[in-house]
């Protein structure tokens, strides 16, 4: 299911420092964490789908990198966003 407009908006004023802030990486690990989500959840029913699955592990590894970027930049800002967004830490 895709992001819309309104749950974007909503991601962008938890995560960002601003209401206009999309770009910032907190906001895009957010946005990706949602949208892997909704995928897990499409791959739990469409086990066989190769297609969705190589899009699923693309977005996990674009995450992975992002958390990485965060955690060399503020390690205690990416103890918080991890804490939020219920993500283990592996990176």
């Amino acid at each position: 299911m895709p992001l819309t407009k309104e749950q974007k908006a909503e991601l962008i004023k938890e995560f960002g420092k601003s209401e206009s802030d999309s770009g910032s990486a907190e906001v895009q690990v957010a946005i990706l964490s949602h949208r892997i989500k909704g995928l897990t959840e499409h791959m739990k029913e469409h086990n066989k789908d190769f297609h969705t699955r190589r899009g699923l592990l693309q977005l996990v590894g674009q995450r992975r990198r992002l958390l990485s970027y965060i955690k060399k930049k503020d390690v205690e800002n990416y103890r918080e966003l991890i804490a939020k967004l219920g993500i283990r830490d592996n990176v």
